[in-house]
């Protein structure tokens, strides 16, 4: 294995994120611990130096062609994070000082030293047990992020964004306001895209699930009124324009519940950029004015389309 390889399979067991367990990353680690291709590991040291010379060290031994303005991608993608995962310090130079450099730990040093060696694995789990893992650190950050939500009387997590901040209202809010007993049939996280999707309940009421992009972003079915509520959660796109009305009638042909179409809008703001392409017969709900709704249909309030 080569020496690039090889510092990879530490970063991993060393619980590095993905995208620190890159090639640059890996330069990093063998340009700071100064290892040739033909070095030994034992030969590992930990001197003071420059991102610069990080460069220069990875050009030279390891046929790579980084132009001296990669200095922010291997401060961002690797020295930023390992710094953090307890790797490697500074020498507390100002940033701006031409002398600001980096070295690994003691204790990275001698893992690294040690690579191959009967010590490793030992060392790897004493540091372990010393330093949480880059990979759980960044992930107990992101769940700090997430919104919680309740969904059919169960708790989940939305990922933090406007979108998903919309939909948790029209969850919470809209729904016990406006569809009151109403069960969410379908719901996507902006990541997770498929969060709620009751497949089954869906099939009984006429159609499925095949494309989740020509799903409405939240779906609702009320069962007193065997009413389904198609809602969008809209931000930046997607209001109920008739070519989306048109999707979703072609999507349900086989539904016989009643269908009721629904624009979602965080502030009026946002609706009054909208207003001209929504479709008449439709309902608009704004979450900073959760106890109203404009219905834009003439001849009647909250209720199916015919």
């Amino acid at each position: 294995m080569d020496k690039i390889e090889t510092v990879r399979s530490l970063l991993v067991s060393l619980g590095m994120p993905k995208r620190q367990q890159a090639d640059i990353c890996c330069l990093s680690i063998l340009a700071m611990a100064n290892i040739y291709p033909g070095s030994d590991w034992k030969d590992a040291t930990n001197e003071w130096i420059r991102i610069h010379e990080m460069i220069a060290f990875s050009n030279s031994n390891y046929n790579t062609s980084y132009a001296e303005n990669s200095r922010e991608t291997f401060r961002k993608q690797a020295i930023h994070h390992f710094r953090t995962a307890a790797l490697i310090e500074d020498n507390g130079k100002p940033t701006n000082s031409p002398l600001y450099g980096y070295r690994l730990t003691h204790e990275a040093l001698e893992i690294v030293a040690n690579i191959g060696t009967e010590k490793e694995a030992e060392l790897v789990s004493s540091f372990l047990k010393s330093h949480d893992k880059l990979i759980d650190i960044y992930a107990s950050k992101k769940r700090m992020t997430m919104m919680p939500v309740r969904i059919n009387s169960n708790e989940y997590l939305f990922s933090a964004g406007k979108h998903n901040e919309l939909q948790k209202a029209i969850i919470e809010e809209f729904a016990p306001r406006f569809a009151p007993g109403s069960e969410c049939l379908y719901v996507g996280d902006t990541i997770e895209k498929d969060l709620v999707k009751n497949t089954e309940k869906l099939k009984q009421l006429g159609f499925e699930i095949t494309l989740h992009d020509k799903m409405p972003d939240v779906v609702l079915y009320r069962e007193d009124k065997n009413w389904l509520y198609f809602v969008e959660s809209v931000t930046s796109v997607g209001p109920m324009d008739p070519k989306r009305i048109i999707e979703i009638s072609s999507m349900t042909d086989h539904v016989s519940a009643g269908k009721i179409f629904v624009t979602a809008f965080l502030d009026f703001s946002t609706y009054k950029k909208f207003s001209n392409a929504l479709a008449w017969e439709t309902e608009v709900w704004i979450a900073e004015m959760p106890d109203h709704m404009i219905h834009l249909n003439g001849d009647k309030f909250l209720g199916p389309r015919s």
